[in-house]
């Protein structure tokens, strides 16, 4: 876990940024070098200092240098995250960010600090909860404080975040937000303080903000508190109070809003909560909106002596009051008579019964003109503008598929659909399947739900680093054994006949087509799989049945697997880059005469052997014998059935540059196996450079007990490539690491 594991850029030693280890024990550090409560042996975040953060990807703190995020990793934000003046954070497309902290959980960018969020239609920056069950409420939001003028005095204090906002600098610049979804914002501190989703304090038009959408959000969706910035292409969804507000003098544009799911009033527009005649007065324009109810105030909510404002294009649906004005606000109605308000092209659709246009009472009542609109964009529809990156829209590109049944000719997956497994899936003699990154496939028939390939077909997994594909489990609490997993059948051979039989998906496998291709299968994550039909019938996280050499198998893990992480029955494929954590077996079997070579495997925290390598669990000489080259790998404990556990005839196995960490066994070796044991005396098995790093009490290096004893040589080794740690080449695309 190095520098390519958090790319946090120029960071210096006065940079305040933390991120936190897990550990709440440690002292706090006493040098200015960003640490806090936490020890210092954790992720080098780069920089010409070498400045140490931390191993958990945690933000919080306060920050005062330049930063750039990494999109492959996700972060926890665990506190108030402050970017301080001359500050600057960038997140770049596709980075996740799960608040844990509830009030204390928020970003904040104070007066002279930038954010430079960079979120794109097909990969948006997401900020949302943590909790396991998310609900409206959990965390804060995001918090930005701006130079330019309010109706508030020559400066104010944010009412969340307590800091510093307005001026005299209307142009002022706090960055630059561009595609990013707010989640489960709004968390309470009392009964008047509540975080929005986006808070924009006299922030100016120099900083660019579009392509935001605020969803299910405890209090307002998005609210500007006076200042000059401009808002364009903005939603707001399930809020929990108004939808989108503007107040304290804001003075800017706003074109293409969606509003809709709001608890109060779709628009809130005010001067001044304590003057209404306060200066500079609220000067807002706003074209291109759609509103769609029910809501409880109004379309717009004219309030608190209101402003002058110009709307045009408003398509309002489902509601059953247009414009709302208190009977009390006489600046309100003052601005009202002085046609200080004025709406044009506004169409109501669907409205609700008792509809009005207006509860304003005073003698102005033209200052509505109806007519045709399309709102922003598709009238109460979801406007084609916030396909993708939006969510909880009719076309936010959370259409769900089902999956089951069989490919006999070419299908290509979509990523930005959300799949559901709901049985087999079995790629047919003549099918291609092609699966792109970022796809995500949830399985929820138990037993019956796998994906398969027969000998024949072929699959194509083309995840990378940054958006693997991911096979999971539907579940709404997940476990092991959710569901069955990955099972590919091939044409190689094997040493259980010409031909066999899978366990799992009754598929034949095997033969004589050494250089056999079922596809390619790089950056895969399979989740919860080991479904069981019986004690000897489980799947794999992924199993590998007479795969051939042709096939591309690298980048890939099984995480939480109820039975084998990965397992390869006979076949001459390669496996390189593998990780297998949690599995509730073994975490990386092969058998039945498998010919192919391992390279960069990381294994941690398998129920019972590290790799468990056979040759016929029917006859332990049978031919053609497993056959394999292992090197770079490393094992971390604790394991009960050795970090090897060479069984049912072994086979002829070359292993270097193994590393095993927390082991209470090395290489485990039946007395009974006669021939496992002729292999062993035969010098067929081999280890050099194996470390035993951390023994677990009552280390065995082997209970093999045979002559032999000079089949292993220790040295000093890195294993997949940093020891017990997870490798540089996992980052980003595994979990649980």
């Amino acid at each position: 876990m190095k520098k390519n594991y958090l790319k946090l850029l120029t960071l210096a030693a006065t940079t305040a940024l933390v991120m936190s280890c897990s550990k709440d024990d440690g002292p706090a550090s006493t040098a200015n070098d960003g640490i806090q409560n936490g020890d210092e042996t954790g992720i080098d975040c780069g920089g010409s200092t070498g400045v140490v953060c931390s191993q958990n990807n945690v933000l919080s703190g306060k920050l005062s240098n330049d930063i750039t995020l990494d999109p492959s990793i996700e972060y926890s934000l665990t506190g108030a995250l402050i970017i301080e003046d001359q500050g600057s954070l960038t997140i770049p497309a596709g980075t996740v960010i799960k608040a844990t902290g509830s009030t204390s959980s928020y970003i904040a960018v104070a007066q002279g600090g930038k954010i430079f969020i960079n979120g794109t239609a097909d990969n948006p920056v997401v900020m949302t909860s943590g909790a396991a069950n998310p609900t409206a409420g959990d965390w804060g939001g995001l918090v930005v404080c701006g130079k330019a003028p309010t109706n508030l005095g020559a400066t104010a204090t944010s009412e969340v975040g307590d800091l510093t906002y307005g001026g005299t600098l209307a142009n002022d610049n706090s960055g630059s937000i561009r595609y990013l979804r707010i989640e489960y914002t709004g968390a309470t501190f009392n009964s008047s303080k509540e975080f929005n989703g986006l808070s924009l304090f006299g922030v100016g038009s120099g900083t660019t903000v579009e392509y935001v959408q605020s969803y299910n959000g405890g209090d307002d969706g998005i609210e500007f508190f006076g200042g000059t910035v401009n808002g364009r292409y903005l939603v707001s969804t399930n809020s929990g109070d108004d939808s989108i507000d503007f107040a304290d003098g804001w003075t800017g544009t706003g074109e293409f809003w969606y509003i809709s799911g709001g608890a109060k009033a779709g628009i809130e527009g005010s001067n001044n909560g304590d003057n209404g005649n306060a200066t500079p007065v609220t000067q807002a324009t706003l074209k291109n909106i759609s509103i769609v109810g029910p809501v409880t105030e109004g379309a717009l909510y004219y309030k608190e002596g209101g402003g002058s404002f110009n709307l045009d294009n408003v398509y309002i649906s489902g509601v059953d009051l247009g414009v709302k004005v208190k009977s009390t606000d006489a600046e309100a109605a003052a601005r009202i008579e002085a046609n200080a308000l004025t709406m044009t092209n506004v169409q109501f659709s669907n409205v609700a019964e008792g509809f009005a246009y207006t509860d304003y009472n005073g003698s102005n009542q033209n200052f509505i003109q109806e007519g045709s609109a399309i709102g922003a964009g598709n009238g109460a529809a979801a406007p084609d503008w916030t396909a993708g990156w939006t969510r909880g829209l009719d076309n936010s590109g959370t259409t769900t598929e089902k999956l089951n049944g069989e490919v006999s000719g070419n299908v290509t997956l979509d990523a930005s659909i959300a799949y559901e497994l709901t049985g087999a899936y079995v790629v047919k003699d003549g099918g291609k399947l092609t699966i792109p990154a970022g796809t995500t496939i949830k399985a929820t028939g138990g037993t019956s739900a796998y994906i398969a390939v027969a000998q024949g077909g072929q699959i194509f997994i083309n995840g990378s680093a940054s958006k693997p594909v991911v096979m999971t489990s539907g579940a709404a609490i997940p476990a092991a054994g959710d569901w069955g997993g990955l099972v590919l059948c091939g044409k190689a051979p094997t040493n259980v006949g010409a031909t066999a039989t899978s366990e799992v998906a009754d598929l034949t496998y095997g033969g004589t087509l050494v250089d056999d291709s079922s596809g390619s299968i790089e950056y895969l994550r399979v989740e919860y799989t080991g479904a069981t039909f019986n004690s000897s019938k489980e799947f794999n996280g992924v199993s590998l049945f007479g795969v051939g050499a042709g096939t591309t198998f690298q980048y890939v893990q099984s995480y939480n697997g109820g039975d084998d992480g990965i397992e390869f029955f006979g076949g001459t494929v390669n496996g390189k880059y593998l990780v297998s954590v949690n599995s509730g077996d073994d975490s990386i079997d092969f058998a039945d005469g498998w010919a192919g070579n391992g390279d960069f495997w990381y294994i941690a925290g398998g129920a019972k052997a590290g790799i468990e390598g056979s040759n016929n669990g029917d006859n332990g000489a049978a031919t053609p014998m497993t056959t394999t080259t292992l090197s770079n790998i490393s094992i971390v404990g604790p394991v009960t059935e050795g970090a090897l556990y060479f069984k049912e005839g072994g086979g002829k196995f070359t292993i270097d540059n193994l590393y095993t960490h927390g082991v209470n066994l090395g290489v485990k070796v039946k007395s009974t196996d006669t021939h496992a044991a002729a292999r062993i005396e035969a010098n067929d098995l081999k280890i050099t450079n194996v470390q035993f790093d951390a023994p677990a009490t009552g280390l065995t290096k082997t209970d093999y007990s045979g002559d032999n004893q000079a089949f292993f040589t220790e040295g000093t080794t890195s294993g997949a490539g940093n020891g017990a740690d997870a490798p540089d080449w996992a980052a980003g695309w595994t979990v649980g690491l």
